[in-house]
């Protein structure tokens, strides 16, 4: 059967993401090959494998036409586990996220290598997005493997956000806050960037691995209070021990180094809000920072709606940001699949408004694996349809198993792999029925 209104939010969150592919945004920004030393690529996080075969491609064809030995071309890209592109000169690297894996943990030492011999006349180029602090994964001193393993685990189920999350991965890394610049000293350093984070801050972006770093270990160790981490012996003496502090602005290391960004959750939400004009829909977007737990901000957003229908409006509700989940049950769900089962609760069959949302990244929490869920659909029949199977909205909620619902009601939202990441997408349509 048609379904208008959920073609609609499909076709906004494609829009979205297609604005923030690497081969829309990347190519402009590339910087000139250098004239006497070698090109090293350093790429890491979900649209690592994209980037990567982007860039590569643009510049074999100039060696080519400039006569340049393919030798001078070299370096290693680690992205998730579905997401590897085919590449000829650079190796890509298939990793785990959002817990790493043993396979991310030999792509950043092989980062780390071919930065340590980056010589002054060579040009580090670093491909970053979203997903690069799980994928480039080089555990502090003293720190193992299943260790800082344990440590992702304890902060991805505590609620904190991003910025937090980030700060103490910093302190427990070699790559991560900035390490990544002072490894590659002292050749040049430029970093393109993909924002995933609210607010765009290169420090938040993939940990900044090539940027000072302005948190420090106090603030990671409270952090770790602030959410009562279980954290493993050796991480907690780590954030203890001066050695562990990352580099901080004005730092030599920076001084080689330039950072762009490419794309932006806002440059994601605007391309949307175009799309959603040009069907003629008035468009409001929330802002592309939005933060906070996601069945919270799902019921300020059914809120909205509800107030937007008894005004007779015909309108489209954009929004994005990184939501959060404090985990309490044994479902499974991302933060995005979360926010649809709580919207679907608190608009209870409200008729005329549907919902989306969605990772930009093709996949919301799950099990790590590419086919995962990105998100899911949300309708007037949503609660219907759930009574008739026998599924209680309220208990799966309870349960944090967003994913068991909607899997119940066929509403999941699988669109692959997008080789980007730039935001969690959310938007509502309002469509009031006639009197």
């Amino acid at each position: 059967m048609a379904n208008p209104a959920r073609d609609l939010l499909e076709s906004l969150f494609r829009t979205a993401v297609a604005a923030a592919h690497p081969s829309q945004c990347l190519p402009p920004h590339l910087p000139d090959f250098p004239a006497r030393g070698r090109l090293v690529v350093l790429a890491a996080g979900k649209a690592a494998g994209s980037m990567t075969e982007v860039a590569e491609r643009v510049y074999l064809q100039h060696m080519a036409e400039a006569g340049i030995a393919e030798d001078r071309l070299l370096g290693v890209a680690v992205t998730r586990h579905g997401y590897g592109r085919p590449t000829r000169r650079i190796e890509v690297i298939e990793a785990g996220h959002p817990v790493p894996d043993a396979a991310g943990l030999a792509g950043a030492e092989r980062a780390l290598t071919l930065a340590d011999a980056a010589g002054e006349d060579d040009l580090v180029l670093v491909l970053l997005s979203g997903g690069a602090s799980a994928n480039w994964i080089a555990p502090a001193a003293g720190l193992t493997l299943a260790e800082k393993q344990a440590v992702t685990r304890a902060l991805l189920k505590s609620g904190a956000h991003i910025g937090e999350i980030n700060c103490v991965r910093k302190h427990l890394s070699r790559i991560k806050g900035g390490r990544l610049a002072l490894r590659a000293q002292p050749a040049s350093v430029v970093t393109l960037a993909i924002s995933d984070v609210p607010g765009d801050d290169p420090a938040v972006i993939g940990s900044g691995p090539t940027v000072p770093d302005p948190t420090t270990l106090a603030d990671a160790r409270e952090i770790v209070g602030k959410y009562r981490l279980d954290l493993p012996e050796s991480a907690t003496r780590a954030l203890a021990d001066p050695r562990n502090e990352s580099p901080k602005p004005g730092a030599p290391a920076f001084a080689a180094s330039r950072y762009t960004i490419l794309a932006r959750p806002a440059d994601a939400l605007r391309a949307a809000q175009q799309r959603a004009e040009a069907a003629g829909y008035e468009c409001i977007v929330l802002g592309d920072r939005l933060q906070g737990e996601a069945r919270e901000v799902a019921a300020e957003h059914a809120k909205l709606a509800w107030e937007l229908l008894s005004r007779r409006r015909q309108v489209v509700v954009l929004s994005g940001g990184e939501l959060t989940v404090t985990l309490r049950g044994q479902g499974r769900g991302g933060p995005n699949q979360e926010y649809a089962l709580a919207l679907a609760i608190h608009l209870d069959g409200a008729k005329g408004i549907s919902g989306f949302a969605g990772d930009t990244d093709g996949t919301d929490g799950g099990s790590g694996r590419p086919d995962d869920p990105a998100g899911a659909f949300v309708d007037e029949t949503t609660l219907e349809r759930a009574k008739n199977l026998g599924l209680d909205p309220a208990a799966f909620l309870a349960d944090n198993d967003s994913t068991g619902f909607f899997k119940g009601i066929g509403d999941l939202f699988r669109p692959g792999p997008t080789f980007t990441n730039v935001t969690d997408f959310r938007a509502m349509v309002v469509d009031t029925p006639p009197a």
